[in-house]
């Protein structure tokens, strides 16, 4: 798989990365184990969690499996704070205190003592941003973390810490944003886009299949066995079910048929060579969709579907 270096900094990921959101809930350690396998297999490096992910359940899975099926440190390794339950509350928390706490919680779980980049979940204005920053500088300062990066900023938001963090040597500078990106919502391209790549910043873009909708899995109904037809995941895809979507998930799909692939190699491989993008984060329910997933990689896209698709999806561009 291509390696592609991560904005302008030193660390590199492979251009497809495994996304665990659903691990240790909706994907149990058999079919976890099997999706790393086939990660590893077709050359992929960069692993995705958060402390949030089933407050912790990925952690440890992702943990777990690591030392069964591959040395930690032959992959990259990211994960994140701010977002997760204390007390029975699920929230932000992105002071100081919290963020370090998650952190230190993260490398337990994950059993390593260091990750490779972390990441700060959520904005939240309960917390001063100056206070939010100071956890960064703790944790690359302790050597918790190599890199450190933000998820879902809004491109002034972006534009702010990667400042504050370059105006005084010493501090942590943010070398990536993680963002929600696909045909179905190109929201991100009007400011964090232009953003990240004035900054130097790598975008990581997660949800590229527009939570699965852009697989064509929902064309003509919603499969028992899909996020569709689960109470808890349910709203995470009602959202790109609309006619709108309805339209360019039909346009995705004749691309396809044309190219002799399928919607999910289309949707993909649209996503990951956008300009500013460094990796598209995958997160399949089970280890044969991540497989069929995988195979974009040997896909380049001709130019003029290309053009064709961000013709059709422009109503994505306004997603919210």
């Amino acid at each position: 798989m291509q390696q592609r270096r991560l904005g302008s900094s030193g660390l590199v990921v492979s251009r497809i990365g495994l996304g665990t959101w659903l691990w240790g809930d909706d994907t149990d350690e058999h079919e976890a184990r099997d999706q790393l396998a086939a990660f590893v297999d077709a050359g992929g490096t960069l692993i995705d969690t958060a402390a949030g992910y089933g407050d912790g359940t990925s952690e440890r899975l992702v943990g777990r499996l690591l030392r069964e099926v591959v040395p930690a440190d032959e992959m990259v390794l990211a994960t994140k704070a701010g977002l997760g339950s204390r007390r029975g509350r699920r929230g932000p928390d992105t002071s100081r205190g919290g963020l370090l706490r998650q952190l230190d919680g993260s490398l337990h779980r994950l059993g390593v003592d260091h990750v490779d980049l972390w990441q700060l979940h959520v904005w939240s204005d309960d917390v001063s941003w100056e206070e939010t920053l100071t956890a960064l500088d703790h944790a690359l300062a302790t050597g918790r973390t190599r890199y450190v990066g933000v998820c879902n900023y809004s491109g002034w938001q972006t534009g702010l810490v990667h400042a504050w963090q370059r105006a005084v040597p010493g501090r942590a500078a943010v070398v990536s944003t993680q963002v929600e990106y696909s045909l179905l919502n190109r929201s991100v391209e009007h400011e964090v886009l232009p953003a990240a790549r004035a900054l130097g910043v790598g975008v990581l873009a997660w949800s590229p299949l527009g939570r699965g909708v852009l697989t064509g899995k929902y064309r003509t109904g919603i499969p028992a066995d899909s996020r569709a037809a689960s109470p808890h995941l349910e709203s995470n895809v009602a959202t790109y079910l609309d006619d709108e979507c309805r339209g360019i998930v039909e346009a995705v799909a004749r691309a396809a048929d044309g190219l002799s692939l399928t919607p999910a190699e289309v949707a993909l491989a649209w996503v990951r060579d956008r300009p500013g993008v460094t990796a598209a984060v995958v997160g399949a329910r089970t280890a044969a969709q991540l497989r069929g997933t995988l195979a974009a990689e040997d896909v380049e896209l001709p130019p003029e579907i290309v053009t064709a698709l961000d013709d059709v999806s422009d109503e994505g561009a306004d997603a919210p």
